[in-house]
């Protein structure tokens, strides 16, 4: 069959259709709850804990975070691929696979605690970090995720990942109440992850599967750390990336200085779901147009980057206008010093919102390695920045190392002939050339009426 005959419009009555958009709303629905709830939770805390406690505790995370790409091995892809292509084999799998997430947990401990105590961080930083770190042992359950992914069935996962963030949630709120220190927070922080297992396991026993089937098999287990070491690579490039800074600020600065920086950073990631959702949603469309057609392929990218172009614009512009109020209402006149971040931070999100969309055509076009050089060369330019900016601005020049490393890295397809023509097009998104074309049409139609 031809290219052009094949029919790339959705049919939105077919069983297949309503399967996995049942799958997509499951995730969406529980995505918005989670985010909502560790929102207000996370005004709760850094009103209680106040700059510097607050600014401590996410460095802890943070610490920890650049260590936790070794527990999950980069493996999370290849295990669905793998009960995809050979459900027959999901014992095999998810037992080999599980043993590898243990042992790659304890690398992610060790790595985390023998780090902290060479760079003679204080005991009690010490122990914060060993705590967090530690979660990543009961987040050797993810298997199990993988295991409804390859099934389509997300909404076991969400039962199983609402029951630990919501008994965490409320238990960091009763730990508020009773005033108790932030070690105890850590502790509830690190316990999500316990309450994550017990809800992995719950479900599954209750789809009539067990653990106890589960085995271990060597060549599984080098089969699939082959496959996984450049993802590993890359998910260990990506926690640099993303938790560099707010290290490098302890490092430089104060914990209170953090606790600002923190608190805006928060604020401007809770809107990098937006372009996750979006983009995966309209996937499917954007490959169908590939074997159909070169123009309707290339149009539909680009009426993606406009319309995450538009809204990361819309939310940009209102949180720079307003950033002494949001924080002022949300944090209080303590965390004032945050507003400058926001102001600043929050315009990186154009860069995020287009990186996902053309992460999408890189993954159609199978040019992945050229994600992963344009990731690598972000981190760097990101640390770079950060050595130079930070002890000459303070946070504020960490938001704008984030804003440069984010808009480099994006930008950067540039320098790759294949890909080139994915920069003219993310431009013309951000200048709203095709917006503007559209208000002008509208408005010339209206005259002739």
């Amino acid at each position: 069959m031809s290219g052009n005959n094949i029919n790339t419009k959705i049919n939105f009555g077919s069983e297949t259709f309503k399967r996995y958009f049942a799958n997509t709303s499951w995730m969406f629905v529980e995505k918005i709850f989670r985010i909502l709830v560790a929102f207000l939770v996370g005004i709760v805390l850094a009103r209680y804990l106040g700059p510097d406690e607050y600014g401590l505790f996410n460095y802890a995370i943070s610490f920890a975070g650049l260590f936790t790409s070794f527990a999950n091995l980069g493996m999370d892809s290849i295990v669905v691929r793998e009960l995809v292509k050979s459900p027959n084999r999901k014992d095999e799998i998810l037992g080999t696979v599980f043993r590898l997430r243990i042992i790659g947990s304890l690398v992610t401990i060790t790595l985390a605690t023998l780090t902290a105590y060479l760079i003679n961080e204080p005991s009690y930083n010490l122990t914060l970090i060993v705590i967090i770190a530690s979660s990543t042992i009961f987040q050797s359950s993810g298997v199990i995720e993988q295991f409804f992914q390859s099934r389509v069935e997300a909404k076991y996962n969400v039962y199983a990942q609402s029951f630990s963030f919501f008994i965490s949630a409320a238990l960091k709120i009763l730990l508020v109440l009773l005033n108790k220190p932030l070690i105890f927070l850590a502790l509830a922080h690190a316990i999500e992850y316990v309450f994550l297992f017990i809800g992995y396991l719950y479900v599954y026993k209750n789809t009539k599967s067990s653990l106890k089937t589960w085995r271990y098999d060597r060549k599984t287990a080098i089969e699939f750390l082959k496959d996984s070491w450049p993802l590993l690579l890359s998910g260990v490039v990506i926690s640099i990336y993303m938790k560099i800074d707010q290290v490098m600020i302890k490092s430089f600065l104060t914990y209170k200085d953090l606790g600002y920086y923190a608190v805006a950073v928060k604020l401007c990631e809770a809107w990098y779901f937006v372009p996750v959702v979006i983009s995966t949603s309209v996937f499917p469309a954007i490959v169908n147009a590939k074997n159909s057609s070169q123009q309707l392929y290339f149009s539909r990218i680009q009426k993606l980057y406009d319309f995450l172009a538009l809204i990361s614009i819309g939310i940009a512009i209102p949180v720079t206008i307003f950033s002494n109020l949001i924080i002022e209402i949300l944090f209080g006149n303590s965390y004032q010093p945050a507003s400058s971040v926001l102001t600043i931070y929050i315009w990186a999100g154009v860069a995020t919102f287009l990186g996902v969309a053309s992460n999408q055509y890189l993954i159609t076009e199978n040019l992945t390695k050229l994600s992963f050089y344009r990731t690598l060369l972000g981190m760097i330019i990101n640390v770079l920045m950060n050595l130079f900016l930070i002890p000459a601005y303070g946070i504020n020049g960490a938001a704008f190392a984030t804003l440069i490393s984010y808009s480099v890295t994006v930008f950067s397809i540039y320098f790759d002939k294949r890909a080139r023509e994915q920069f003219y097009m993310m431009f013309k998104s951000i200048m709203l050339v095709n917006i503007l074309k559209l208000i002008k049409s509208k408005i010339e139609l209206r005259k002739t009426k």
